[in-house]
C-alpha cells in the first residue's frame, strides 16, 4: 500500500452543501475530513489532529469562536492554523477571530482560487514552523550534550588532581569525603540564617561542596621531604608549606583559564585552596584577611578541615575525641573561625561525630 503524505484538511460547517463544495475543491490535492457541527469538529480535531482546519463561524449551538477557543486552549491542537470561513464583513468580528488564534478569513460565497491559495500558503507557513521547532529541539538537545561531555570531562579532570593529592599526602580519601560532608551540612544550615539565606543557594551549595577536595591541591608542589615528614616542621620548612594555598590558587586559576572563568565550582575551590588557613582574626595566612573578607566557602572549609585534622591519627599525633574536638573548635569563635559558623557548628556536632564515625580510616 502506498502512503497517503497529503496534508490533512479538516472543515468544520454546518452547512451540507458547504462541505460538499470544499470537499470536492480540496479533496484534488489533500486528504479531507468533515464535521457538520462544532462539537463533531473538536472530537476528530482531538482524536487525529488535522495539519490546518477551514471552521465556519456562524454556527448553533456551539459557534465558530468558541470551537477556535478551545482549540487554541489545548495542548493538543493549538498549534493547529484555523482559517475562519464567514459571510460577516465587519472589522470588529476579524478582530475578535485575530485574538483567539486564527490565522486568516476567508469569506463567503467562496472562490475557489483564494481559498486553494489560502490553504497552500498557510500549510506552507506551518510546515517551515514545524521544521524549525523540530530543528531548534534537536540543537537543544546537542547544547545538552555537547555541555554534558565537556561537564562529565571536567569532573574527570579534577577526580584525577583530588587522585594525585591523596597520593602524594598523608590524608586518606576518607578526609576528602568527610571533609566535604562537613563543608555541605555547614551550608546547608547557614542557607537557613538570614546573613547568607541569599548567596547560599541550593546551586551555590552544590558547587561549594564539589570544590571542596581540591582545598589541599597545592601540596603537589611541596617537597616529599617536608609533605610527609612525621615530625614537626621547622620555621622554615613550615613556611614552605604553607605555600600550598598560594600553589593550590595558581594551579586552579589556570584550570579556569581553560574550563572556563565561568565555572562556579572552580571558582571556589579557588577561594578555599588559597584562603581556607586564613583566620577570623586576621592571624591566617597567605594574605592576613580577617572577617568577612574570607571568602564564605574557606570558611566553611576551615571548621571542616580542622575538626577533621583534630579527629584524626598522625604519626606524630593521636587522633581527638570528638568532645576534644567540639571544645577546642568552639573554643576558637571569633578567633580562627567565623562565629556564625561555630554556632552552626555547635548545632550540627552530633551530625559530625556521625560523619566521622561512618567514614572513619581503617
Amino acid at each position: 500500500m502506498i502512503a497517503d503524505n497529503r496534508s490533512t484538511i479538516l472543515v468544520i460547517d454546518d452547512t451540507p452543501t458547504n462541505l460538499s463544495l470544499l470537499n470536492q475543491l480540496l479533496g484534488e490535492h489533500y486528504r479531507v475530513k468533515l464535521a457538520n457541527s462544532g462539537a463533531k469538529g473538536l472530537e476528530i480535531a482531538n482524536a487525529t489532529p488535522p495539519d490546518l482546519i477551514l471552521l465556519d463561524i456562524m454556527m448553533p449551538e456551539m459557534d465558530g469562536y468558541t470551537v477556535c477557543k478551545q482549540l487554541k486552549s489545548s495542548a493538543k491542537t493549538s498549534g493547529i492554523p484555523v482559517i475562519f470561513l464567514t459571510a460577516k464583513t465587519e472589522l470588529a468580528d476579524e478582530e475578535m477571530g485575530f485574538e483567539l488564534g486564527a490565522v486568516d478569513f476567508i469569506h463567503k460565497p467562496i472562490a475557489p482560487s483564494i481559498v486553494l491559495a489560502r490553504v497552500r500558503t498557510h500549510l506552507q507557513i506551518r510546515a517551515w514552523q514545524t521544521f524549525l521547532e523540530d530543528q531548534s529541539e534537536w540543537l537543544q538537545h546537542e547544547v545538552e550534550r555537547r555541555v554534558n561531555e565537556v561537564l562529565h570531562l571536567q569532573e574527570a579532570t579534577i577526580r584525577v588532581m583530588v587522585s594525585l593529592a591523596e597520593f602524594r599526602d598523608e590524608c586518606t580519601g576518607n578526609h576528602i569525603r568527610r571533609t566535604q560532608n562537613y563543608v555541605r551540612l555547614l551550608a546547608e544550615y547557614l542557607s537557613q540564617q538570614a546573613r547568607d539565606r541569599d548567596f547560599l543557594t541550593p546551586e551555590h551549595i552544590d558547587q561549594i561542596a564539589k570544590a571542596a577536595p581540591l582545598h589541599d591541591i597545592g601540596k603537589i608542589a611541596i617537597p616529599d621531604h617536608i609533605l610527609l615528614k612525621p615530625g614537626k616542621h621547622t620555621t622554615e620548612e613550615f613556611a614552605i608549606m604553607k605555600t600550598h594555598s598560594a600553589k593550590g590558587e595558581h594551579m586552579l586559576t589556570t584550570t579556569r583559564r581553560e574550563m572556563g572563568e565561568d565555572n562556579l565550582m572552580l571558582q571556589y575551590a579557588t577561594e578555599i585552596a588559597r584562603s581556607h588557613h586564613e583566620r577570623w582574626d586576621g592571624s591566617g595566612y597567605p594574605d592576613n584577611l580577617s572577617g568577612e573578607n574570607i571568602p564564605l566557602a574557606a570558611r566553611l572549609m576551615a571548621v571542616a578541615d580542622v575538626y577533621d585534622a583534630l579527629r584524626s591519627r598522625r604519626p606524630y599525633k593521636s587522633a581527638f575525641t570528638h568532645e576534644e574536638a567540639a571544645v577546642l573548635i568552639m573554643g576558637e569563635r571569633g578567633k580562627h573561625f567565623d562565629p556564625a559558623l561555630v554556632d552552626a557548628f555547635s548545632a550540627l556536632a552530633d551530625e559530625f561525630e556521625k560523619i566521622a564515625a561512618q567514614l572513619a580510616d581503617e
